[in-house]
């Protein structure tokens, strides 16, 4: 920054956990987040996303409310809050509530407690959502709490731990509770409650931090507000205090953006790349700032926030008649649903107006109801326009002049005259954005139902919020009855009309949307009629299911879980079998946890940020960095001419693009500056000029139609082909299941530290393979592998995705550490890391499949076709394991099964937890159940029919022995309650149309370890100190899944002592060599073997001593044992034995045992679907699980819980779509949907199968990581059983098909009623491309 930009700029005050910070050079651009973590370098809060969506990054704000006199304390997204917004205000962090140091606070205490951190990069943000919640309300309600925690999402734990701990700050008697009101006295049961379970300290919130004296005296002396201004590099921050001074600003700066919450222009600035020169933020504006009810409606000042007119509507729509407050009740629906507390916290109303977006949530209603808008400039003063169809004129554009700002919205009261509802439809219904949203209200003649007036408007379905126009026309003077709603659903099918290419895709969807929103109005309007006393219905019921929130979403959430206890005389310091919790989950809870971005910055670092293809097969002709290299802070451009090994890493790619690109987001360079934001805007001035290469293969179909595959698998059993002849019935079809964004919520990220002596390179890395990551390093560098260290402590999360695509950034930062001698730290942003590492493979079955009239299959043959992209990657291991798991629990004697590979022009898909078990195994049921639908049997009955028992030989070999899945299977229908819950259903989906239930039951077999047999081996360090304690070290890395702490187990079960004194560093390659992925689910079983053996050695050689001296203390015989010369240390090894598989590929036959042992499972999912939207519920999932003899019932639970979380999205919300060109489209939370809290199953029970240990594994356990998730499929099956019901009411029976993900547009479609009929596109729009593609 020049002195002249330092004379100018005010100082930024504020405090930080209580410490007053006074910033002279504060940077618009900087945001908190940014500040906190690099200047303050408290790293608690995450960067998880970068666009408010994810929750990591979440910080309590407390400033003075001048209008209550008292501090307001709101949750805030630091990732998106500019540094200088935050002026006069107090931020409290993670590491201000509570420490392992001093006193957890009890949010802390309690979420560690109840085991809700996993990976823990989550952790701090949920803890802080939390923390502002009972910062304003010191006994929350359930409903606060979902609601506290819509903008927060965590990938490992499924959820259900974090409710579960969360619970325990509500009270059943509400405001009655004896802690708000003094005066009321507990009764005996609380104070029993109270007393009978100690684990946690009370809450006490006059504990809390006091509110800055200094910040409460200036709060309450406006004189001491001021103009602000504040210069940086780029752009110049104004906050004006006046309205004058406001207009006065934005007519010297007419393009200047109005901020308020920065919810909007953030991302635009940070994510997309945009510049705003000047931006001006009216927080500090009492006009702006006003709301006030009015005789004819209320007045919403535009700078309010959206919490801020979320509480003032609720208060006014208690003092007013229900038939006034419609509008303000549409409203509120709406704010319920609009992205997480934390936007809603800083968003602006105004904003949502201003910013025009086509999906706005509030924008249809006000538009429907012809809000008034005020404007005021400094040349023309006041003016005030109706909302109207004419407001929005283009794509974010408003028929505004450029020198004028929004002051207030004007919302009018109705009458008993008037009927308005709003409706959205959205992937996700909590923190998501529409796909189509509409508002309908209809002014009645007085007393009739004859209409005066109706006003429709639609977003999403153009550019701009819509008003059906001709529709709104022609209805004038007609009466509300059914003839009305034939031809209004036939003129909005004609008005709102979408092209096949229209952005944002899901055409017919969309389509259907509008006809049975309308639907759904005109039976809305049908009860208020009735209210009224204006019209007699025979049958309400029928209009109050159709008009209704599905049963479902209104269940309290329950939980149970079960497993065996420890036996009786198990000794106090074994913890094996016990429920402890994770090892490192105080940490987590504090933001004390370290990973990789977390690591102070080393002298002379700096930051690399990756420049990769725009296209997706292409020449590359010429890169010019010229105007990057000129850029502030830059200090070099690398590419593959710096690579001094190998650049090309064979089935890994290259390390930097030669010549030619294969998908966007191959890698061509990279920039390397000073700090990472100047590195991230040198990157975009990187010229690159390309030639397209045709064709241009996106999708399995693309594949197949140019014959592009690079391997082909084949597995046989019997002879299929000639078995079809015996059967009674063969059909064929084809099933898909869509790709899978791994969403670990700490991206890919490293850091190269060159020790400039031998060619040594130290790296900091967030990967699963330690040692992969050290080969590749080492050949890119051309240098011996034992000159490469690899050191990783923990993981914000992996599922698969850090086990080889760590390389993408790995191999270019130690190629820029080489060159430039310095320490490089590379961090991938959400989006490029969405971008360019790729996901669980897509896949396409094409099957032929026989069976007899009684259900027994016979012969399957099917043909998988996986989307690899542009290089192997683990291509072949994953469709290795998805053919081999292609029987899933069905003996079926005549098998032919083949996988193809196919090569294509996307990121390289990679490992995902389940490894290509998931996607054939899904594929199984679809078959299973097709041959059900066939034969009209339930196809829980062809399950059963056709279940493995003992003795049978499964499909890659191996002959059952103990086979759980039957038992499994038998307890899950029994615990769930099955039959009698199945009649139930069938019987609510007789009397109820529009919406419908569903019940599925789902076996499932899971071979554990790796496919490659060289990988079967697991390796340990043990090192005892004179004071007796315990270093371990072992090949594993810390992810989430809680492998340190069953490691801590196992050590301290063989050797005997407390956990408390054994203690594990990091994973490092110059500690434990050779060591395989963390993958497979098998890192327990070998790694556990590998220590155990290690500590069987030590005790080995103590054990003399032991015998000679039984009385001594652990202490003093490692003394003793020091003093004598005895090795306190060992390494262990264990390689897994039995694997005996052989696999003729050419034939297709295998024998023998490719896998060690088997892990089963059942799962029983009940869902509610509304037919009319396509959104569904899970009502309750009970899962039996097979782990053998846990070793830790809490960390297995919760990896059963985030298991199915997962599996969830994959079959239900979360879809990639990439462009015809090869964009992935779905990048961002904004974008891409993973479950979040809502999304838990209402009723959630998981059971571990009881007395069956595992005699292959470690202490008779059994792997749980990656089985578990399969069983979500329970879910999809579940909604395809409420489908047939619906489709049945539409006079459609028989099979059909439903793929993976069932997201709410495949649901809506498949229910196939008129609505859907009439949705479908017209001849004359055939040859259109669609916007998107599924791989």
């Amino acid at each position: 920054m020049s002195s002249n930009q330092l004379a100018i700029s005010d100082s930024l005050i504020f405090y930080v956990n209580g410490k007053k910070i006074v910033e002279k050079n504060a940077d618009p651009e900087t945001t908190l987040l940014t500040y906190l973590r690099n200047n303050l370098r408290l790293t608690g809060s995450k960067l998880g996303c970068g666009e408010g969506g994810c929750g990591a990054c979440t910080v309590m704000i407390s400033k003075w409310d001048g209008r209550n006199g008292k501090p307001r304390h709101f949750a805030v997204n630091a990732c998106l809050a500019p540094l200088v917004s935050v002026n006069k205000c107090a931020v409290t962090t993670v590491e201000g509530i509570g420490s392992t140091k001093t006193k957890l606070h009890e949010i802390q205490e309690r979420l560690a407690k109840f085991h809700g951190s996993q990976c823990g990069f989550c952790t701090p943000g949920i803890v802080m959502s939390m923390y502002a919640l009972l910062r304003n309300k010191q006994i929350p309600s359930l409903k606060d709490i979902d609601t506290c925690m819509q903008g927060n999402l965590c990938r490992c734990t499924g959820y259900r731990p974090i409710i579960a701990g969360f619970e325990t700050f509500t009270c059943a008697m509400g405001k009655n509770c004896c802690k708000i009101d003094k005066k009321i006295k507990p009764t005996e049961q609380q104070i029993e409650a109270e007393h009978t379970d100690t684990k946690w300290q009370a809450y006490d919130d006059s504990q809390e931090p006091i509110f800055p004296p200094e910040l409460m005296l200036s709060g309450k002396l406006k004189s001491s507000f001021r103009s602000l201004k504040y210069v940086g590099e780029n752009v110049t921050w104004h906050q004006p205090t006046n309205l004058q001074q406001l207009l006065l600003l934005k007519n010297e700066h007419p393009e200047a953006k109005i901020v308020v919450g920065n919810t909007e222009v953030g991302i635009e600035m940070h994510i997309k790349g945009r510049n705003y020169s000047q931006i001006i933020s009216p927080t500090n504006v009492k006009e702006l700032n006003c709301m006030e009810e009015i005789d004819e409606g209320v007045s919403i000042g535009a700078a309010c926030s959206l919490s801020d007119v979320e509480q003032f509507l609720k208060s006014v729509s208690k003092k007013r008649r229900k038939q006034e407050t419609q509008v303000i009740c549409s409203i509120l629906e709406m704010l319920e649903l609009f992205a997480g507390m934390q936007i809603r916290n800083v968003a602006c109303i105004g904003g949502n107006i201003m910013t025009a977006s086509p999906i706005s949530d509030l924008n249809p209603i006000l538009l429907a109801v012809g809000a008034k808008l005020t404007f005021a400039s400094s040349s023309s003063g006041l003016r005030e326009i109706q909302m109207d169809e004419n407001f929005f004129i283009g794509y974010r554009k408003t028929n505004t002049r450029k020198d004028e700002i929004l002051i207030s919205i004007k919302i009018p009261f109705l009458t008993e005259d008037d009927v308005m509802k709003a409706f959205k439809q959205s992937k996700r219904k909590e923190d998501d954005i529409a796909i189509v949203n509409s508002a309908m209200h209809v002014a009645f003649e007085p007393g009739t139902k004859t209409i005066k007036k109706l006003s429709i408007a639609f977003g999403g379905m153009a550019a701009i919020t819509n008003a059906a126009k001709q529709t709104m026309k022609r209805v004038v003077g007609r009466s509300w009855d059914e003839r009305l709603l034939h031809d209004v659903c036939s003129w909005l099918n004609e008005e709102m009309k979408l092209s096949l290419d229209a952005p944002g895709g899901m055409v017919r969807y969309r389509r259907a949307l509008v006809t049975s929103f309308f639907f759904k109005f005109y039976h809305y309007t049908l009860e208020a009629l009735l209210e009224n006393g204006v019209v007699q219905v025979e049958n309400i019921n029928i209009s109050r299911e159709i008009i209704g929130d599905l049963t479902a979403e209104n269940e309290q959430f329950t939980s149970t879980q079960t497993w065996q206890e420890v036996p009786e005389d198990q000794d106090t310091y074994d913890t094996i079998g016990r429920p402890i919790p994770h090892l490192s989950g105080l940490k987590q809870v504090t933001g004390e946890a370290q990973y990789i971005d977390d690591i102070p910055p080393y002298r002379e670092e700096l930051h690399m940020v990756l420049v990769y293809s725009t296209r997706a097969h292409a020449k590359i002709i010429n890169v010019d960095p010229t105007p990057a290299l000129e850029y502030t802070g830059v200090v070099s451009f690398v590419d593959k001419n710096d690579v001094i090994g190998k650049n090309d890493l064979g089935m890994y790619g290259e390390v930097f693009a030669d010549g030619k690109v294969s998908c966007v987001g191959h890698v061509i360079g990279a920039i390397v500056a000073d700090t990472q934001a100047h590195a991230i805007k040198a990157s975009r001035m990187v010229k690159i000029t390309y030639e397209d290469i045709l064709p241009r293969i996106i999708t399995i179909d693309d594949a197949i139609l140019h014959n592009s595959f690079s391997s082909t698998i084949k597995l046989n059993k019997g002879n299929a082909e000639e078995e079809f002849k015996n059967c009674d019935n063969v059909i064929e079809d084809e099933a898909r299941v869509g790709g899978q964004e791994h969403f670990y919520m700490e991206t890919q990220c490293c850091i190269a530290i060159p020790k400039n002596e031998d060619g040594e390179m130290e790296v900091f890395s967030s990967c699963q393979h330690p040692t992969g990551l050290q080969s590749m390093a080492a050949t890119c560098l051309g240098v011996q592998r034992n000159k490469v260290t690899v050191r990783t402590k923990r993981l914000g999360g992996g599922f698969g995705g850090k086990e080889s695509r760590f390389g993408v950034i790995s191999n270019p930062a130690v190629t820029a550490a080489r060159k430039l001698g310095k320490p490089i730290r590379c961090v991938l942003t959400r989006q490029e890391d969405m971008q360019i590492t790729g996901g669980r493979h897509p896949f396409l079955a094409k099957y032929k499949i026989g069976f007899d009239n009684d259900g027994r299959i016979k012969a399957l043959k099917i043909d998988l076709y996986s989307n690899g992209g542009n290089s192997d990657d683990l291509s072949y291991g994953v469709m290795t394991r998805a053919v081999t798991h292609a029987d899933n629990c069905y003996n079926v004697p005549h098998m032919e099964v083949t996988g193809r590979i196919c090569r294509t022009n996307i990121a390289s898909n990679t490992a995902f937890r389940g490894f290509g078990g998931p996607q054939s195994m899904i594929i199984s049921e679809s078959w299973i159940t097709k041959v059900a639908e066939t034969l009209n049997m339930d196809p829980e009955m062809v399950r059963a029919f056709n279940m493995y028992t003992d003795g049978d030989k499964v499909l890659h070999g191996s002959i059952l022995k103990q086979f759980k899945a039957k038992r499994c299977w038998e307890e899950c229908l029994d615990k769930s309650n099955f039959h009698n819950t199945q009649k139930e259903i069938r019987e609510f989906n007789k009397t109820s149309r529009w919406k419908k239930r569903g019940i599925a039951c789902i076996p499932s077999k899971y071979s554990v370890g790796f496919g490659l047999k060289h990988l079967n081996q697991g390796c340990a360090l043990v090192l005892i100190y004179t004071d007796g304690t315990v270093l371990l070290s072992h090949g594993g890395t810390e992810m989430g899944q809680g492998l340190d702490t069953k490691m801590v187990q196992v050590a301290s079960r063989s050797l005997g002592v407390p956990i408390d004194i054994i203690h594990i560093s990091e994973c490092s390659t110059s500690s434990v060599p050779n060591a395989s992925p963390t993958a497979a689910s098998t890192s327990s079983d070998i790694n556990g073997m590998a220590i155990k053996e290690a500590c069987d050695k030590i005790m080995s050689r103590l054990q003399p001593l032991r015998k000679s001296h039984p009385n001594i203390t652990w202490v003093e015989l490692i003394n003793k044992a020091y003093m004598e010369r005895i090795s306190l240390s060992a390494t262990g090894f264990y390689r897994t034995p039995g694997l005996t598989d052989e696999w003729n590929h050419k034939t297709g036959t295998v024998s023998g045992d490719m896998f060690s042992y088997l892990a089963y499972g059942a799962a029983v999912s009940q869902v509610e679907i509304d037919v009319l939207t396509g959104h569904h519920v899970v009502l309750k999932t009970d899962l039996v699980v097979d782990v053998g003899n846990s070793l830790n019932p809490a960390i297995d639970v919760g990896q059963i819980e985030g298991a199915f979380a997962q599996g969830y999205g994959l079959v239900t919300l979360e879809e990639m779509l990439h462009s015809p060109s090869g964009h992935l489209w779905t990048v961002g939370p904004g974008a891409y949907k993973i479950p979040g809290f809502a999304n838990t199953p209402k009723h959630f029970n998981v059971h571990l199968l009881r007395s069956c240990p595992n005699e292959k594994a470690i202490y008779s356990s059994k792997a749980v990581g990656e089985p578990p998730l399969f069983l979500a499929s329970s879910v999809l099956y579940a909604i395809k059983d409420a489908i047939k019901s619906a489709r049945v009411d539409a006079g459609m029976t028989g099979a059909f098909r439903l793929d993976s993900p069932a997201t709410a547009e495949r649901i809506r479609l498949a229910c196939e009623d008129d609505f859907v009929r009439k949705a479908k596109p017209t001849e004359d729009e055939n040859g259109l491309q669609a916007w998107a593609v599924r791989a």
